[in-house]
């Protein structure tokens, strides 16, 4: 079988020692990362413990066959942990066993919809969420992912998942703080900021090579995991109040198909779409950008599929929704993997993990699993990013600004919705009042430039105006407009010229537009005439009547059109421009 359908083989076929041994280094030091990461972001989600590891066993060998980027870590990840929380507990409470149920089907719904987008080649649809949208969503749903640990980081009942409901409780419950949590977390949280740049600096200082003291360095998250557990242990902090994990089933996965709800699923669909979108996005842009790095090529249809199966792996193993992942793929990258077959033996070492070390974690601090959250979110804050939008696109940064306002203030969905729905809404706004140019003849060249921007020749008899848009349904009839306007305020035209260099599509409705101007010109005397048109748009026009119907002609460039149109004034254009020049030249 071809590699066009097991990307895997790809690779597999040149596989060797070296590269063996450099996916295994990477495997190793992603492993540590993805260990108490898994169990953090499980948390996040309202998931035991175990679903996040879960989430790194069956999801990664699927990808690792199917997916195409050498250096993605599949895996899950803090904002698409938030989204499954938000949308599993509008159906049942955190613990209840209808909120693992619907965190199964939001894998099986979500990878089903990456699947299907993949097999039919609809990678476009992520582009539905523009940038500052996404970058907004992904700000606010960080600041609710830090305040969503603010309960483990305090040790006391902090709830809400939007800021009107959370700050309200924290106030609410401040007097019950817990001092011994809050020294805990004051502890892990400054070792986990210190040791993003200070434990390499540290290593190096000790006499360890450079790269290596980089590696070793990423293994601060699995440091404080055992210090931690080991001072909760000996200390008996528990017993003071600390909140642990407790036990976590010693085991790999159940395999099987979660029970079938259909009035669940139907809940659950809208949330898992949105999750598949956001998911593959943030995974693609990561792909993408490690990538070039090495000057790989990354198949977005085949990632979608790959994805898909993926959270399919991650609903039947009991696990929670997976993507790709920021820190760890960068990890995985600088770490010297070469192919998927990293992601492949990381998921050996978790299940190695969870065979062997679980009964180990008993002690795990949760409010050390809410620092590496709190550590792990920062990257994804942004807060620059707003009013450096704004300066460039006022349209973008409303969007922007819309998508965290909503996100903070309301709920994730809701703010993505909200987002998304504004960004169309401004999308048609500024396409419907497109920007339309008259243009005239540069003197001297054979160039037409929009005559209030630049010192142009004109012909009083001839109309010539570029549309810098493609038509369709929503500025068609601004086109016409224009026209008719033109027609109105210059009594000795005889010609009309749309210069279409610009124009990249013709709708049916823009067609009946240019049908309805062609009519109106003809029975003023005034003939229609194209310019520049693109050969995809000429096929559409050649699939109708418009052409025949014509009364001017189709032109290849606009100084054709008015080298025909207005011969004296084109010629005299070029003719006294180079005559000036001459005169202005030093004799000889």
């Amino acid at each position: 079988m071809s590699s066009q359908f097991l990307p895997f083989l790809s690779w597999a076929r040149h596989y060797d020692r070296s590269s063996f041994t450099n996916d295994l280094i990477a495997a190793t030091v992603v492993t540590i990362m993805l260990i108490p990461q898994g169990m953090a972001y499980a948390m996040l989600a309202g998931l035991p413990p175990q679903a996040g590891l879960y989430g790194a066993m069956l999801p990664l060998l699927l990808y690792a066959a199917f997916g195409t980027s050498r250096a993605l870590a599949v895996g899950p990840v803090a904002v698409v942990a938030l989204m499954t929380a938000a949308a599993a507990g509008t159906v049942a409470d955190i613990g209840a066993p209808g909120y693992h149920l619907a965190a199964l089907w939001l894998a099986l719904l979500s990878g089903a919809m990456l699947l299907a987008m993949g097999l039919f080649r609809m990678g476009f649809i992520a582009s539905f969420l523009s940038h500052p949208v996404i970058s907004g969503f992904i700000t606010a749903a960080g600041i609710l992912i830090a305040a969503s640990q603010l309960r483990h980081l305090l040790g006391t009942d902090v709830s809400g998942k939007t800021l009107p409901q959370v700050i309200p409780s924290l106030v609410a419950s401040i007097g019950s703080v817990s001092l011994v949590t809050l020294a805990l977390s004051a502890a892990v949280l400054g070792f986990l900021f210190w040791s993003r740049a200070g434990l390499a600096k540290l290593l190096q200082g000790l006499g360890v090579s450079a790269p290596l003291a980089r590696l070793l360095g990423k293994t601060a998250l699995l440091l404080a995991v055992v210090v931690s557990t080991l001072a909760t242990w000996a200390l008996g902090l528990d017993r003071m109040g600390v909140a642990i994990l407790g036990d976590i089933p010693r085991g790999l996965p159940e395999f099987g198909l979660p029970a079938f709800d259909l009035s669940l699923i139907q809940i659950l669909a809208a949330p898992a779409l949105m999750i598949a979108i956001v998911g593959y996005v943030e995974s693609i842009s990561i792909a993408q950008t490690l990538a070039a790095k090495k000057r790989q090529f990354v198949d977005a249809d085949k990632e979608l599929v790959a994805l898909g199966l993926a959270n399919l792996g991650a609903g039947v193993s009991n696990a929670m929704p997976v993507t790709g992942g920021l820190s760890r793929s960068i990890v995985n990258h600088d770490a010297g993997a070469e192919t998927p077959a990293a992601g492949a033996m990381t998921a050996a070492m978790i299940a190695v993990a969870v065979l062997a070390l679980t009964p180990l974690m008993v002690y795990l601090p949760r409010a050390t699993l809410a620092a590496i959250i709190i550590v792990a979110v920062l990257s994804l804050l942004d807060f620059r990013a707003l009013p450096r939008t704004f300066a460039y696109s006022r349209a973008d940064g409303a969007a922007m600004a819309a998508t965290m306002a909503v996100t903070l203030l309301v709920g994730v969905e809701e703010g993505l919705l909200a987002g998304v729905g504004l960004s169309l809404v401004l999308y048609l706004y500024r396409t419907s009042r497109p920007h339309m140019a008259v243009v005239g003849q540069v003197p001297g060249t054979e160039h037409f430039r929009n005559i209030e921007r630049h010192a142009v020749t004109q012909d009083p008899h001839v109309f010539s105006i570029r549309v810098d848009e493609s038509l369709y349904f929503p500025n068609a009839r601004a086109l016409e407009d224009r026209i008719v306007q033109a027609l109105a305020e210059t009594p000795d035209l005889h010609h009309v010229v749309l210069q279409a260099n610009a124009v990249n599509y013709i709708d049916a409705s823009a067609l009946e537009s240019l049908e309805a101007i062609n009519e109106r010109l003809q029975a003023a005397g005034v003939s229609f005439h194209l310019s520049e048109v693109k050969g995809p748009v000429m096929d559409q026009l050649a699939r109708s009547h418009f052409l025949d119907q014509l009364t001017g002609q189709v032109f290849l460039t606009q100084f054709d059109a008015m080298a025909t149109l207005s011969p004296e004034m084109t010629r005299a254009c070029l003719t006294a421009e180079r005559r000036e020049t001459q005169r202005r030249a030093p004799a000889t």
